[in-house]
């Protein structure tokens, strides 16, 4: 069963190189890992699209202030903030959409780590969600309860 899953979030997650027995592995940046612009393209950061996840916001942070702050850098086509349910407050986290890829590129140059409302806010573009899809969740060898000796 194992070797089925592992098969199967090779062809669905197109990993093929850095999964090996359920394990994420993470090779050394080649030249093909290199953006057009020669940025270095991570696994924590994505190809550039017009939807930002912009993390770090306080509170009082609400839809229109969120997207005056953003509209300098282009057309603003939505904001999302994400409430909790039970209080009604900010998670301190959303989402900013730019009509274009090139807008929402500046604008997360331009904000990320910028201090708004008194924080420091982290800009990085928005991860596509994808329902249904295994999720792999990165072990990291020599940590934990297996470098403890057994008494």
């Amino acid at each position: 069963m194992k070797g089925i899953l592992i098969e199967l979030s090779r062809r669905v997650v197109r990993l093929p190189n850095n999964i090996v027995n359920g394990r994420l592995y993470c090779s050394p940046p080649s030249s093909s890992s290199l953006l057009p612009n020669n940025k270095l393209f991570s696994s924590s950061s994505l190809l550039p699209n017009n939807k930002l996840f912009v993390a770090g916001l306080s509170w009082s942070v609400d839809e229109k202030s969120l997207s005056d702050a953003f509209s300098s850098f282009g057309q603003v086509t939505e904001v999302r903030i994400m409430y909790d349910k039970e209080t009604g407050r900010s998670r301190g986290f959303g989402f900013v959409y730019f009509s274009k890829d090139e807008e929402a590129s500046s604008a997360k140059d331009s904000m990320d780590g910028k201090a708004f409302l008194g924080r420091p806010l982290r800009v990085s573009f928005a991860l596509e969600k994808v329902r249904g899809a295994p999720v792999v969740v990165p072990r990291l060898t020599g940590t934990g309860n297996a470098d403890r000796k057994t008494r």
